[in-house]
């Protein structure tokens, strides 16, 4: 082959055909792999989108979606644009009781702010039952160290507490707090209802730990950092 044939090959091209004189750069074969990718429908990325969002625990960047429908991070840009749209009613359908937000850099769905005490009403006439130990628990954490991330939590629990940070979420008795803008961790606190059901009018009030430790002397934080 010829140099002039080979300057007229695509990138594509000139990957797969071994012996050629010119070595293939590691961005040439990114791009390569991108000319080859089938196009995805504005309508297929959109459904993807939708069924990765409504399982998120956090909000996710442009570039993680990317990577999971493997599609170019415009086009994911442009259908979470169209999604937002859709869900506010712009789009000439109904406006939606969930919402697609921005927040710490990231895309998630939430309850609209208009039915908040309705959802929260529903899910403790849903789920009238006692929270489990590990809940108990992790409650605990976070009445005491709020406000305070998922990841903390777990540290300090030593197990992975995203289900059981869902349920306090659903049951109302935690929310979140603030969205860290560097690291987008979310950080939760507990809310008033936590405090009706426990009889008490502010945190303040909350027993102090240290007597149920096994030693009161070295405090809260002495004692679960060496977990």
């Amino acid at each position: 082959m010829t140099r002039e044939e080979v300057s007229g090959l695509s990138n594509a091209e000139r990957v797969s055909k071994p012996g050629l004189d010119t070595p293939a750069s590691p961005a040439t074969l990114r791009q390569a792999q991108d000319d080859a990718r089938p196009a995805q429908e504005p309508q297929d990325i959109e459904r993807s989108l939708e069924a990765i969002l409504v399982v998120a625990d956090e909000p996710q960047s442009l570039v993680s979606l990317a990577t999971a429908l493997n599609a170019p991070v415009p086009a994911v840009r442009q259908s979470i644009e169209r999604l937002v749209a859709d869900y506010d009613g712009l789009s000439g359908g109904p406006r939606r009781g969930f919402e697609l937000r921005e927040v710490g850099g990231g895309w998630r769905l939430y309850v609209r702010a208009d039915h908040d005490e309705l959802v929260r009403d529903f899910v403790l006439t849903q789920n009238p039952s006692k929270l489990s130990q590990a809940a108990l628990e992790t409650l605990a954490v976070i009445a005491y160290k709020q406000p305070i991330s998922r990841g903390s939590i777990a540290s300090i629990r030593a197990v992975n507490v995203d289900s059981v940070v869902r349920t306090l979420l659903g049951r109302g008795l935690i929310t979140e707090a603030f969205t860290d803008s560097e690291t987008g961790a979310i950080h939760y606190a507990t809310t008033d209802l936590l405090l009706t059901q426990l009889g008490i009018n502010s945190l303040d009030e909350l027993p102090l730990i240290s007597p149920l430790l096994e030693d009161g002397a070295e405090g809260f934080d002495d004692v679960f950092s060496s977990r």
